[in-house]
């Protein structure tokens, strides 16, 4: 089906071929599909001389030929690919309802067939429905003629796609002529390599997709062994692009130097979402603390049960008074009830007291700590284990109820600090490519502080990258405006700038990075997007 026309001229024909090489060499480098497919049909535009193209793309049953890309320049028209305009054509059936080859229509013959096809009058091509294209010459006034439609193969034999190119145009005169047979064969060889660009570029984004979606399969397990803590692996990398973005956009100051490449973008969110892997193996009953007293459950319910105890203990206590005075001649009956109902009335308050000691605070008092030790002393009660009286309450209840902030005891912050050395060690095992080899280093780096005083390795700010300090902050912020943990209730925004501010003073975060998230109105974007309408203050 290729017509019989002359060779161009040998200078025009080495062009060409040159332009065919660079066109290859470009399209190794795009890595945007859309821009990829536009590089595709231009290019084969270009070295045949055509006047309008479309690109089809096969999906992935072998059912259909989708339109991707429609360009006519003598129409202006320029639809799909990176226009982001929608082609107004219904995909090509490569088969009927019967189930037959579609042979009737060019495309699905070029695709079931394996074969290029070149027609030099669309018109008068016989076996072909040209019916569409006659309509839209109708309506459009165009003159579809001469059809050039070129299979594009794989590296494996697939076809993935169909590049049609219509009415080839003579170089000197413009006029519509038929396709070559020099037309034909550069246009097989751009096919060719546009189809192995197109599925390199393919294969990169399902990849990518594919590692993405199993850092957040990471971050669902995460996440759903605590329900105080789901989210915080959403948010924090939003945030961290959210500052990151903004610190890219200054143009004065310290950071005005700062610039970030897509490449640069996409590397520091891929660290934000893996800044608390290692959070896979802190033990859940220490992320899920909600009390000081809370293991596997709460102990404060034995507490509860031992003061049930000494009560039941001093009425016992008191009806033995009254047994052994049963005249009550000297009022020992009342005397031993008044004693009895002071007993109960100081047990309840410090019931009452270590119920709220055990809920936990931001800082709790040295004199509510002194409490809890005169509580412990205050009270016997006979330990059926041990079978012998002791403290009210036992060494690991004393160190827990008077953590001073928090819920965690010094060994449980270690142990959720820990995360961060597995964070480390999990990335740095892992054999990145050069564009996201930063990764550890800005995931590994959030708890770091300016002052040097951070963990796990104790850096100062000119040893962290900039992004890592962006991330420092994103996670404290976050932690400061959740609402989700249960040990502390969600601060307000101006709460939590105030506090932000602070570390600013003290040495904690970047005091530029901190100003760029007040002037640039970080703060705002995040809690639009986060944060409930009572928190923004």
């Amino acid at each position: 089906m290729s017509s019989d026309l002359s060779l161009p001229h040998s200078n025009e024909l080495l062009l060409r071929l040159e332009e065919l090489t660079e066109v290859g060499i470009s399209l190794s480098r795009q890595r945007d599909i859309p821009r990829l497919l536009e590089a595709i049909l231009g290019a084969a535009k270009r070295i045949t001389n055509a006047d309008g193209g479309t690109l089809y793309r096969v999906d992935s049953e072998r059912r259909l030929a989708l339109f991707e890309i429609l360009h006519t320049d003598s129409l202006g028209i320029s639809v799909g690919g990176a226009t982001g305009a929608e082609v107004p054509f219904y995909p090509v059936q490569l088969y009927d309802e019967s189930g037959a080859p579609n042979n009737s229509m060019v495309v699905a013959y070029s695709v079931l067939h394996d074969q290029t096809v070149n027609l030099a009058d669309a018109y008068q091509a016989d076996g072909f429905d040209f019916s569409g294209t006659r309509e839209f010459d109708q309506k459009t006034g165009y003159r579809s003629k001469s059809f050039l439609t070129v299979p594009m193969k794989n590296h494996e034999g697939e076809i993935i796609g169909v590049l049609q190119l219509i009415n080839a145009k003579d170089g000197e005169t413009g006029a519509i002529v038929a396709f070559s047979e020099a037309d034909q064969k550069l246009a097989e060889a751009l096919a060719s390599q546009a189809a192995v660009a197109l599925t390199n570029g393919q294969l990169i984004d399902q990849l990518e997709q594919l590692f993405e979606s199993f850092i957040n399969l990471i971050n669902a397990a995460i996440d759903d062994k605590s329900p105080y803590t789901a989210g915080h692996c959403q948010r924090v990398p939003a945030l961290t692009m959210m500052l990151a973005e903004a610190v890219n956009e200054t143009k004065e100051g310290p950071l005005a130097d700062f610039s970030m490449t897509n490449k640069d973008h996409y590397e520091l969110r891929i660290a934000g979402l893996l800044h608390d892997c290692g959070k896979i193996t802190t033990p859940v009953h220490v992320v899920d603390k909600a009390t000081k007293l809370q293991t596997i459950y709460d102990r404060i319910g034995v507490i509860n049960t031992r003061f049930e105890v000494i009560r039941r203990d001093a009425e016992v206590r008191m009806l033995k008074q009254k047994l052994a005075a049963p005249d009550n001649c000297n009022g020992e009956w009342q005397q031993a009830e008044r004693e009895f109902e002071a007993t109960c009335r100081q047990m309840e308050l410090d019931r009452v007291f270590l119920r709220f000691a055990n809920i936990g605070s931001e800082r709790m008092a040295r004199q509510d700590q002194d409490r809890v030790y005169e509580i412990s002393q205050a009270y016997r009660w006979r330990d059926s284990a041990a079978d012998e009286e002791v403290d009210f309450l036992t060494e690991d209840e004393l160190r827990n109820l008077t953590i001073r902030s928090g819920t965690l005891t010094q060994e449980e912050r270690q142990i959720i600090n820990r995360h961060i050395d597995v964070t480390i060690r999990m990335l740095e095992s892992l054999p990145w490519p050069s564009h996201l080899r930063n990764v550890p280093e800005y995931a590994g780096g959030h708890h770091e502080r300016m002052d040097g005083k951070g963990y796990p390795r104790g850096l100062t700010g000119d040893q962290m990258s900039v992004q890592a300090r962006v991330m420092a902050i994103a996670d404290i912020f976050e932690a400061l405006t959740a609402r989700d943990r249960p040990y502390k209730m969600a601060n307000t925004l101006s709460e939590s700038l105030d506090v932000l501010r602070r570390f600013k003073d003290n040495g904690h975060i970047d005091p530029d990075l901190f100003d760029v998230f007040v002037k640039q109105k970080v703060y705002e974007k995040y809690a639009q997007r986060f944060l409930d309408p009572e928190q923004i203050d």
